[in-house]
């Protein structure tokens, strides 16, 4: 009886640890889908040719931001294990590695954003209209990648030392910013000239620029467990630099690979129409919609996981590794029913045509099972795998199912046996349900659980 209680109070203080995570995380996700949102439902409006043309567009920005992830994610196998031994000096240094590579990235996709818009449209669509808008939003996007890499490094790394809420603030501050900013660039209100998909790329820019300015606040005013050192950008420690790029690398490969893959995915559903691409691009929103609280279980996990492998608790790490799987699945199941709750609803609202609804329809049936595998597999890749340092499975899975599975199968169906669209789309997500043996093959080993720290 004793021993049922005290488990009974363990359990009452992990599910609240988890909840004070996870809220304001899910609460960032649920914003960041919203930013993405306005931009369907507002051009959408405008009609499907400026919807297709940003949805493609983006896929240049999809790819950086998953750059941008996989640098702090992996960043963050390390910064969370040095967060349980109290190491902040480390955590800075890591940091500012992590700002070095970021920016670089951020320069590098901007210029070929800017020089090279036409280039990059072309690789997603033969379709001249919806090219030229992607265009239009490319040239003013472009310049706020660099905004993006200092935001989004610092506060993943912030994250990764149990401070989540400061994000829920910039990101909630950006979205009312990009809502509103959107409404009158798009629209031409208030005397301004109706823009249309460069009317979406400006509000865009402007909201980037708000979060530096809230970001740099924060870092400079009230944060005061971990500091940005501009010397830190430039450091030379030769170890900490060995382990960076260890377990850094194959996460950063990872995401780059699996960006490349879902951009690939966007190229084979852009070559099919563009009725294809407004019902892939709403399909996509949807499916983030549904997965907010999955993404922030994910990094709640490699957050305590971590945590807990630094203070050298590997059996606590396990107790944790068993109850996020639970919740994991808990989640993706809620996500898929309400992907099937809201379908009706999204296709009323939407100004598409009928064969893009009718594409619509199938899709989110796709996508209410995808994204209980999603759940699954990112708790325990992004969350298990990567907090215990066991970062290139990860790495070997994502990018083998993905590219020799899923995109090669619908490739290969699309344009050599010509099978229906929905199909192909079948094909396209069929990645996240074949991982799941091996992610949790894997899990059962625990060849994850490492002590990177030194």
């Amino acid at each position: 009886m004793i021993f049922t209680k005290r488990m009974s109070l363990e359990d009452k203080r992990f599910y609240s640890h988890v909840f004070r995570l996870v809220m304001p995380m899910a609460v960032q996700n649920l914003i960041n889908v919203g930013v993405t949102s306005t931009d369907v439902i507002m051009l959408g409006k405008v009609g499907e040719t400026a919807l297709s043309g940003v949805s493609l567009a983006n896929q240049i920005y999809f790819i950086l931001s998953l750059l941008y992830f996989g640098l702090t994610s992996g960043a963050c196998v390390l910064t969370a294990q040095y967060w349980g031994k109290k190491d902040t000096r480390t955590i800075e240094k890591v940091m500012g590695m992590s700002f070095r590579i970021s920016i670089l990235a951020g320069i590098v996709f901007a210029a070929a954003a800017f020089f090279f818009p036409y280039q990059l449209m072309r690789i997603f669509t033969a379709d001249e209209a919806v090219i030229a808008a992607g265009v239009s939003y490319l040239k003013i996007v472009a310049f706020s990648y660099v905004l993006s890499a200092f935001t989004n490094v610092y506060l993943n790394i912030i994250r990764s030392i149990e401070q989540v809420v400061i994000a829920t603030v910039v990101y909630g501050t950006s979205l009312a910013a990009n809502i509103v900013l959107n409404a009158i660039f798009i629209f031409g209100l208030f005397g301004a000239p109706a823009m249309g998909a460069a009317g979406a790329a400006l509000g865009t820019l402007c909201s980037r620029a708000v979060e530096v300015v809230i970001v740099v606040f924060y870092a400079v005013k009230i944060n005061h467990v971990v500091k940005i050192r501009f010397k830190d950008w430039f450091v030379k420690d030769k170890a900490l630099s060995k382990d960076f790029f260890t377990y850094a690398l194959p996460v950063l490969l990872n995401e780059i690979a699996w960006g490349a893959g879902m951009a690939a995915i966007s190229a084979i559903v852009g070559h099919l129409g563009s009725s294809a691409v407004a019902a892939h691009s709403v399909a996509q929103v949807c499916r983030q919609l549904s997965m907010v609280i999955g993404f922030g279980i994910s990094s709640a996990t490699a957050i305590m996981i971590g945590k807990a492998i630094g203070e050298k608790k590997e059996e606590l790490a396990r107790e944790y590794g068993k109850k996020f799987v639970k919740i994991a699945i808990v989640c993706g199941i809620g996500g898929g029913l309400l992907i099937l709750a809201i379908s009706p609803f999204v296709r009323s609202m939407l100004n598409l045509t009928p064969l893009a609804k009718s594409y619509l329809t199938a899709m989110m049936f796709i996508m209410s099972y995808y994204v209980v595998g999603q759940s699954i597999n990112t708790t325990l890749i992004v969350g298990v795998f990567r907090a215990g340092g066991d970062t290139r499975f990860g790495l070997i899975l994502d990018v083998g199912v993905m590219w020799l599975c899923s995109i090669l199968g619908a490739a290969v169906g699309a344009f050599v046996i010509g099978i229906p669209m929905p199909w192909v789309y079948i094909l396209l997500c069929s990645d996240e349900i074949i991982k799941i043996p091996f992610s949790i093959y894997r899990y059962k080993t625990y060849k994850w659980l490492n002590n990177v720290t030194r």
